[in-house]
């Protein structure tokens, strides 16, 4: 279950040793972050990191870049990370107990289903080749988008690949159609111009939402509750930032990953982003607990949970509101 990244090579390493391996003062606490290099994955570190929000926390950020969220949660597990950011398919591992989410990143928008020139509608796809990274927000669009148009998995033959081999296949034409989200569908356009884009994430909203997030392994939320909202801390104030200067976010997100700021830019318009404010408010009115609880029920319609946790057992709501 791989989220979306950027293709940065080495440069997105570096740019997080750049910031990472520094050891922290007697003073100072550091955090172990990961992080996926795209605007949702780094923006909020970068912003953090250029504006000083660590220092009035003692904390020193050490990033770690990784590809999917999953691995972040192995991670966690593993006691090498503290916090994490995931993707929407990976939310699955924090409703099994496997981690806590500790904050609501954004609202994604990224994901599409995408289809050969000459294949016009949903309905066309009956019988076709698709290919979907399975467990992902991508493989969720395609099946309500099936769903809309009285069809199911069933109808079509659904091919498991991972991010980087659809877009090798749907540019090879081995594959009609995909369930895959932005920005690797910008990379397919280049090599498939005639490429349609059947249904999209936006499509469902908002009654069925993706939200990013950012998790921490179980035992820093419980053992350790004054670091947990030290971190939270620096993430509201990184919020406010980018909801106030998105063009300025990023500038910063880019020179993290190393990435154009034209590319970021683009990927930045896939997502809706929120004040602490807002985050506060949707926390306390239950919207967040609506967003959680519809990905449970995908989830379980996928077959992928039987008995998700409920929100309030692995959202650390009051934390969130009073970090």
């Amino acid at each position: 279950m791989t989220r979306r990244q950027f293709v940065a090579g080495t440069s997105v390493a570096t740019a997080a040793l750049a910031f990472g391996g520094r050891s922290a003062h007697a003073d100072q606490e550091t955090v172990r972050i990961g992080y996926i290099g795209d605007f949702n994955g780094g923006s909020l570190y970068a912003i953090a990191q250029d504006q000083g929000y660590w220092e009035p926390e003692g904390l020193v950020p050490d990033l770690k870049v990784f590809t999917n969220g999953p691995l972040q949660i192995q991670a966690l597990g593993a006691g090498s990370l503290d916090f994490g950011y995931i993707g929407p398919g990976a939310l699955w591992l924090p409703a099994s107990g496997k981690t806590k989410v500790v904050s609501i990143n954004s609202i994604g928008f990224a994901d599409r289903v995408i289809a050969q020139g000459g294949i016009a509608s949903m309905a066309d796809l009956k019988g076709k080749k698709v290919g979907v990274p399975e467990g992902t927000s991508g493989d969720m669009v395609l099946r309500l988008a099936l769903e809309k148009a009285g069809l199911t998995v069933d109808d079509i033959e659904q091919i498991k690949m991972d991010p980087s081999t659809v877009v090798a296949a749907f540019s090879s034409k081995q594959i009609d159609a995909a369930g895959i989200w932005y920005p690797l569908i910008g990379i397919i356009k280049k090599n498939v111009p005639d490429m349609k884009e059947l249904a999209g994430s936006r499509d469902f909203y908002p009654e069925h939402s993706f939200p990013t997030a950012m998790v921490a392994r179980n035992e820093v939320v419980t053992e350790q509750p004054e670091f947990t909202a030290k971190f939270i801390r620096v993430l509201k104030k990184a919020m406010d930032f980018r909801a106030k200067n998105m063009e300025k976010s990023i500038e910063l997100t880019s020179a993290l990953l190393g990435v154009s700021a034209e590319n970021v830019k683009a990927d930045a318009a896939n997502s809706q982003y929120f004040s602490t404010g807002e985050l506060v408010g949707f926390t306390k009115d239950g919207t967040v607990d609506k967003w959680l609880s519809g990905m449970n029920a995908l989830f379980t319609s996928f077959g992928k949970l039987d008995k998700p946790l409920p929100p309030k057992d692995f959202y650390t709501a009051d934390i969130f509101i009073a970090g």
